[in-house]
This record gives C-alpha cells, structure tokens and sequence, in this order.
C-alpha cells in the first residue's frame, strides 16, 4: 500500500458504535455521553526530517488525549505508512476503555507518525523520533500525558524521546514516557508484558471452561513484539502452538513450531516453518491462510479490523484472543457470536502492557525500581483480580465478554465524569 494511502474513517464511528448498548445498560447520563463522543484534545503537526542524502521531507503526525477524566492520558506512539487521524483518535478511545477497565489512574491517548519505519535509516528514525517528542513536548508530561510504545516503535524509539524531552525541559523527568530501556528508567518485564498478560487472560478462560493447555492448538497472526512473547510462553505452558504468520506468509505445523527458531529466521529476513517436533517437517502458507486453520484459538496479533464483515465466514477456531487493538469489527463481531465463537477482547486481553507501563511510571516517580518477579507477580495479581470481575459480569448480566469489559471501563469513566456533576445533580434529581 502506498504512503499516503489511509484506512477508512469508519474505524472510530465502529469503535463508538459498541457503546449504545453500554449506555443504555448502566443508565449513562446524557452529560457523559456526550463527553464521550468527542476527543478533548486532538492535535496535528508536520515534523521535517534531514535525509541522510541531504533532502528534506516532512511527515505527518498525531496525538490524541481521548479523555482524562480518571488521570493523565496514556498510550503509545506507533510509525506505520496508514496512520491518520481517525485511527489515532480510535486507538485513544479504546485505551481509555482500557485502562479504566483494569482500573489504573488513566485517560486514553494515543500517537503517530505517517511513515514506513522500514525505508529509514537508524540515523532517520532518531531524527523523526526526537522530532516528535518537539511537536507534542507542550501537551505531554507525567501528569498530563504519558506514551509508550506501539506498531514499529520499541525502548530504544522511547528513549531518544524521553532524552528529547529531557533537553528541552532541562531536567530528568524519566516518567514523561513508559516503555524505556532499562538504563533510562524503563521497568523489568516491560516488552514481553503485552504477549504474557494476554496469555494470563487466555490462562483464566481456559481455568473457568475446564479446558487444559496441552489440547489446544493455538494459530497467531502477527509475529512482532507481542505475538512472539505471547507465542514462546504459550508455548513453555504447553500450548500447542502450530502456526504463525507476518506481513508476508504463514508458517504451520501440525506437531506445533519451535517459536524462537521460526523467530531468529524472522529476524534474518524470512519466516520458515520450524516443527518443534520429532518429523521436523513445517508448511509455508498464503498470509492470510491463518485465519481459517483448524484450530482452537486463533490469536490476532497484527493490526485493527483483521476480521471483517467480508472475512468472519473463514475463521474456524472456537475462541479469537485479541492482542492487537481492534482486530475484530463490529459487524465481524455479531456474525462470530452467533457462530458460537468466543472473543477474548482487546480492551481486557492486551491490558499487561499498559499494567506494566503503569508500574514503571510509579517506579520513575519513587525512584523505587522492582525486580521482574516483583513486575510479573503484581501484573498477574492485577490482570487476575480485574478479569475475575469481567467473567462475573459477563455471567451475570449473560453478555459477551467484551460488552462486560466494556461496561466495567464506562462505568469508572461515567462514575468519575458525574461526580464532578451532571444534569440530573443540578436539577436535584440525584
């Protein structure tokens, strides 16, 4: 796809179009849904880059504060060639669901960079990093607005940032910004958290439908940073991992893959199909062939709206684990639940990331550093006690679990907007 080519502005109107439900369930007032329907902030800013060939070219970027209401906007920054302003503003909305839903202290944002990440050099890409950070220095900060990273962004992206910001404010604020190399303040655990916390989640369902690890074959698509950790400790916990897939292909084997022999390929360049078993034998597959394999869990780790209305017929697996954000459309999503598929949501499913984000910015702020078993024991008690609440709902009021997750997340939102006073508090109504 060309550079300047965007997704649909559809992709916020879908991501709203889930909350109708929501409000009329919990009774949300009228001022809240409308604070809702709206970003706070939304900006947008150009960032000119010296090439390494002399010329100058100028990229387009995003950061959208969705809503504060419950602290300081979190969320990360990604570089991809579709970035644009409704998916950033999208992505913001879902994390401030998010984070309420596991019950940090934060609002929602989100950022980006319209670029293709692969066509720079190192030198480019710390030029358009550090070019950013400029742009938004003014409206981000450990109290108003803390990112993180996300597609084609790592520690290293975060801390030419957090060092940018460091220059222009004169003075170490290491909390500005989460997902750091260690030796700037970044936190134990921090870039397997996404992959592990969604196994976490996986590892509850599993516990509550009496389903055991060793009899589940397991497909993931999307093989970057959270789809392998995810992929490696599922595997170390005896799920039966047979097929993963990139941008390029998909890689299957019924005996399951050797994940960190498929991964070391990957970062030589290709995917191939390592069996981790005694036939050593693997199959090289179309891309989007992972979407229809025979399996019980097909895990979507790419990008958003991987299954849409056009595609959902395809999927065989019982039950889609959501790691990226937004994998799922809405339409995608009826026709799944009345396919009996189970949908393990984003919004819940890929929250370790954001736990974790949340340790290290209490970690910069006391200057208390954890060891990794400190890190992951607090991660799994959190994701544990949080999701607990999530399947209760989901039993009790008999919906789908991402409608529980969503209805745990607007209710904090909504709670904390209202008692700060509404329409029906003036009125004396309440």
């Amino acid at each position: 796809m060309a550079e300047n080519d965007v997704s649909t502005p559809e992709v916020l109107k879908d991501a709203q179009s889930r909350l109708q439900d929501i409000y009329e369930r919990l009774d949300v007032s009228d001022d809240a849904r409308q604070r809702l329907a709206h970003p706070r902030r939304s900006l947008q800013f150009s960032i000119p880059v010296r090439m390494d060939n002399g010329s100058l070219k100028v990229f387009q970027g995003w950061r959208v504060q969705y809503d504060v209401t419950r602290g300081p906007a979190k969320g990360g920054i990604r570089f991809h060639p579709n970035v644009n302003a409704d998916e950033v503003t999208a992505l913001s909305f879902w994390m401030a669901i998010k984070c309420a839903a596991v019950d940090l202290p934060y609002g929602g944002g989100k950022g980006g960079v319209q670029c293709n990440p692969k066509e720079l050099s190192r030198m480019e890409l710390e030029r358009l990093s550090r070019g950013y950070m400029r742009a938004v220095f003014d409206v981000v900060g450990p109290d108003v607005d803390i990112p993180a990273p996300d597609v084609n962004t790592d520690a290293t992206v975060m801390g030419w940032m957090d060092d940018e910001f460091a220059s222009i404010a004169r003075r170490q604020l290491p909390a500005v910004i989460t997902g750091k190399p260690l030796g700037l303040g970044g936190s134990q655990g921090r870039v397997e958290a996404t992959g592990e916390g969604a196994l976490e989640v996986l590892n509850i369902w599993a516990d509550r439908n009496k389903q055991k690890a060793k009899k589940l074959k397991v497909a993931v698509q999307g093989f970057g940073n959270a789809g392998y950790h995810f992929a490696r400790a599922a595997a170390d916990q005896g799920y039966n991992v047979v097929a993963v897939s990139d941008s390029q292909r998909t890689v299957y084997s019924a005996e399951g893959l050797d994940i960190d022999a498929v991964y070391n390929a990957k970062q030589q360049g290709q995917l191939k199909p390592f069996s981790s078993g005694s036939k050593n034998k693997g199959d090289t597959l179309e891309r989007d062939a992972v979407l229809g394999l025979d399996v019980d869990i097909l895990v979507l780790a790419a990008l958003e709206n991987a299954i849409d209305d056009n595609n959902a017929k395809q999927v065989s697996a019982k039950v889609i684990l959501e790691i990226a954000n937004g994998p799922v459309t809405s339409k995608a999503d009826s026709k799944l639940e009345q396919a009996g598929v189970t949908v393990i949501p984003d919004v819940l499913a890929n929250t370790g990331g954001v736990i974790v984000s949340y340790f290290e910015w209490i970690q910069n702020r006391t200057g208390d550093y954890w060891t990794a078993e400190v890190v992951n024991q607090r991660l799994r008690e959190r994701i544990n006690q949080q999701a607990d609440l999530i399947f209760k709902v989901a039993k009790d009021e008999k919906v789908t679990l991402r409608t529980a997750t969503y209805m745990q997340g607007i209710r904090r939102i909504t709670e904390a907007m209202d008692h700060r006073g509404s329409q029906r508090f003036f009125n004396g109504d309440c």
